[in-house]
């Protein structure tokens, strides 16, 4: 059922505005207002939800430190329009004034090629409000494309271009935002790029395990120079240690044990 939220008609003083989270839409419903009129935004197909996580995941990984990543999250854009792009990267931080969200800084949608047009109209009037970019991806052509501003219509870019933008840390490869094989290089390469904790522990996990390898394979060439041969369960027992100290300690007592069992039960 269609509904209004009503809430009180604070305004933005430097715009006179209306703040950008306050609503005309009942939030989780599936409307926008434009000009004053209800539009259905209906459910995505498959394709055009993939691509929604597609793009949610390439901004994730390529956003800057200090910004956030929405899908269809409502922004009032005047009087008479609640709109929600499809996808948004805007400030982490509250605003200053109104505790409430800030403005986003990129918004993304997802279109076929008839409702460019329709896009265009939504991308006017989100640059209107102040968003500073706005770009469209036309499912059916496989082209991406940017609102301009001054032109009044979409330019379209180069597929082998990158987005460089202050609210992206790493920037975005354009033709990953519609290549699912692109994009998932393109987001390893993004969180490798900006040094993501999980990589850094990946990179240390790495070169110690190759330590750990090269003294297991020196204590093996240690113990067949002198005869003794590990059994299976000894060779997979020295192969699983990763502790450096004690493979160091087992390569020092390799030169004079009995046997490789006495060599194991050095501590």
């Amino acid at each position: 059922m269609m509904s209004f939220r009503t809430t009180p008609d604070t305004r933005d003083p430097s715009s006179g505005l209306p703040e950008v989270d306050q609503r005309l839409v009942t939030p989780e419903t599936r409307f926008e207002i434009e000009d004053g009129r209800w539009i259905y935004v209906p459910p995505a197909d498959e394709r055009h939800g993939e691509s929604h996580s597609r793009v949610d995941g390439l901004l994730r990984a390529h956003r800057a430190a200090g910004y956030s990543v929405a899908i269809d999250m409502l922004t009032r854009t005047s009087q008479s329009d609640d709109l929600a792009p499809d996808v948004s990267v805007y400030p982490t931080a509250r605003d200053s004034r109104t505790r409430g969200r800030q403005l986003e800084e990129l918004a993304f949608e997802i279109a076929s090629t008839e409702s460019l047009v329709h896009a265009g109209a939504k991308a006017a009037r989100l640059v209107s409000r102040g968003v500073r970019r706005v770009f469209a991806l036309d499912l059916q052509r496989a082209r991406a494309l940017e609102w301009s501003k001054e032109a009044g219509q979409w330019s379209i870019l180069d597929l082998g271009a990158r987005i460089v933008d202050p609210a992206l840390a790493v920037p975005l490869p354009i033709e990953a935002l519609l290549d699912a094989a692109l994009a998932d290089d393109a987001i390893v390469r993004a969180w490798r790029s900006r040094r993501h904790a999980e990589f850094i522990a990946e990179r240390a996990e790495g070169r110690e395990e190759g330590r750990a390898e090269g003294r297991a394979e020196a204590l093996f060439i240690v113990l067949g120079g002198r005869g003794l041969e590990p059994t299976e369960a000894e060779r997979r027992c020295i192969l699983q240690e990763r502790d450096l100290g004690r493979l160091e300690r087992w390569l020092a007592a390799a030169r004079t044990c009995a046997d490789v069992a006495e060599l194991l039960a050095t501590p």
